[in-house]
């Protein structure tokens, strides 16, 4: 899945649910149940998300919505293989660019 948000360092709760079409309770949610996450709060609370923090949401969702897994068989994926995992999320999300690249290409013509 490939997610749209503008390059900057810090990103509210609420683009980041928007830019992968879910809910803002589900991102807090997943928040509070996978360790890889780890917002930044400011004074009011509320969550600042890095872009690795992104990244890492991109994967559970991938694992969650996209593959069909468990909280807890996502939970164990990430802490068995993490390096491999991010790997394979990131080719996968390069040839994904690529395709849209090309099929923009075959649509000018």
């Amino acid at each position: 899945m490939h997610i749209n948000l503008p390059d900057k360092r810090y990103y509210r709760i609420g683009e980041v649910a928007k830019a992968f079409g879910v809910n803002a309770s589900l991102i807090r949610f997943w928040d509070k149940e996978f360790d890889v996450i780890k917002p930044k709060k400011n004074a009011k609370g509320n969550r600042l998300f890095t872009q690795e923090d992104v990244k890492n949401i991109q994967l559970i969702y991938h694992l969650v919505k996209e593959k069909g897994f468990t909280l807890e068989g996502a939970r164990k994926k990430l802490k068995s293989k993490p390096e491999a995992i991010k790997d394979n999320h990131a080719i996968i999300a390069r040839l994904e660019a690529v395709k849209a690249e090309l099929l923009r290409i075959k649509n000018q013509l």
